[in-house]
Order: C-alpha cells, then structure tokens, then sequence
C-alpha cells in the first residue's frame, strides 16, 4: 500500500502506523484467514473499523510467499529458501518479496513524519493450541512490560487467544525472522511480534474439549487483533454512542 494511504486520517493527525504481514510460508493456510478477518474488517462500515481508520494507518502485506504458495511448497520459496530466515539480509534477487517490504518498513522508519508502531507477522502452528504471540526479549524492564499489553488485551478479546502460550524470547535459531530482525532495529516505541494460531483447534478453559478452527473462526480472530488497537490506544469513547444498543419500545 502506498503512503498515500494516510489521507484517510484525520486532518493533523499523528501517522501510527501498523504494519501487518503473513504466508511467509507457504503451508500455513490459517494465516492468510486470519489476515483476511483483519482486511475484512478494517474496509468494513462497523464503528469501530472507522474509527481506527481515522486514527491509524495500517499497511498489509497479506502473502509475502506468493511463488511458494503457487508451487504448494510447504515452507520455502520458489528458490528453495525459508524467507523467515533472511530478514538481515534479503536479496533482490532471491528473496524479492522481503526485499520490497523490508525497505518499505525502512523507508517509513526514517520518515520523521511516521510513528511505525506495531509489526505483526502471521503464521499458524503445527502443534500449539489456540492463537498465541511470540515476543522480544529487552534488557529494559519497562520496554518488556509494555510489549505484554497489547497480547493481554487480545486475551481479553479473543476467546481463543491464549496469554499462558505467549511467550518472549530471543533464542539464536529465529535471529533472521521479521520478529527478531525488526525487533532489533526499531526503536523502543515500536513492538514486533509473531502471531501463531494453531493449524488444529482451541480450548475454553482448563478442561473443555478442544473447539476444531474453522475459517470463520480463523477470520474472527482476525477481526478480534483488528478491535484490540481501539483498546490499545484508549479510542473506545469514539465508538460507544454508534455501538450502545437501539432501546426496545415500550
């Protein structure tokens, strides 16, 4: 999406951006459902989807995989790589598409005129139950904390959303995805994250049987990332006299 896509804000308004990508690999078919819950929803007449369009700029890049997913390659792409591995370096070449995105990213980074955010990632899990986010690890205390709120307010959106399987972490292995990369090279206003949501099912509470996703179940989460940035940023007064329910008549 081009920067122009900051003339649905409001008049004066800060440039927030949020920036969203997913199909990094190929094989993992849930996230573009959840991907697409959150585009539904954004371009939807709902109030609070307006509001956040005033207020926020979100820039999507809903396949970053698109010869990958063509060939039905489970986890690489076209030239045989893992893209999530070569967010240090990618080529032009060999990794196009990361290539593109992360200059964008760059490019609005040192933009004095834009607040880059949020950075989330969508994958899907082969093993993990219910939708979970992986984190950064910082040696500032109170950077850590911050990074917590936004998955504890999805928590409290999401009924399929679990906080317990969220985690943080820095290990060596995922030092190339767009997570830890991105994670390392923003500055502290600014929180990346993976969000995982598992290929299988999801479980209410400590005993309930497990709840098979669907793809509208899928798509609601995504609606349900989308209504976490009201939340998050404190909009919900905008929202609360268009979502106050018609009074019945006597």
């Amino acid at each position: 999406l081009p920067l122009s896509a900051a003339a649905n804000l409001r008049p004066g308004a800060e440039q927030k951006v949020v920036f969203i990508t997913a199909r990094v690999h190929p094989g993992e078919t849930p996230s573009s459902f959840v991907c697409q819950g959150i585009i539904d929803f954004l371009v939807s007449h709902h109030p609070i989807a307006k509001v956040l369009r005033d207020h926020l700029v979100f820039k999507i890049a809903p396949m970053l995989n698109p010869d990958g997913v063509y060939l039905g390659n489970y986890r690489c792409s076209l030239m045989g790589f893992d893209l999530n591995r070569h967010w240090a370096n990618p080529s032009a070449w060999a990794h196009p598409t990361l290539h593109g995105v992360k200059e964008l990213i760059i490019d609005m980074y040192n933009n004095p005129k834009i607040n880059l955010e949020f950075y989330i990632d969508i994958h899907a899990h082969s093993t993990m139950m219910n939708g979970f986010m992986y984190g950064n690890i910082f040696e500032d205390e109170e950077r850590f904390q911050r990074q917590a709120v936004f998955p504890k307010l999805l928590c409290q959106n999401a009924e399929d959303f679990s906080y317990s399987s969220t985690s943080f972490n820095r290990d060596a292995v995922k030092a190339g995805t767009g997570r830890r990369f991105l994670g390392g090279l923003l500055n502290d206003t600014s929180y990346c994250y993976t969000l995982e949501v598992s290929f299988y099912s999801y479980i209410l509470g400590g005993t309930a049987p497990a709840v098979p996703y669907t793809e509208e179940a899928y798509m609601k989460l995504g609606r349900n990332v989308a209504r976490t940035f009201l939340d998050y940023y404190r909009l919900n007064s905008l929202v609360e006299g268009a979502l106050a329910p018609t009074p019945k008549p006597r």
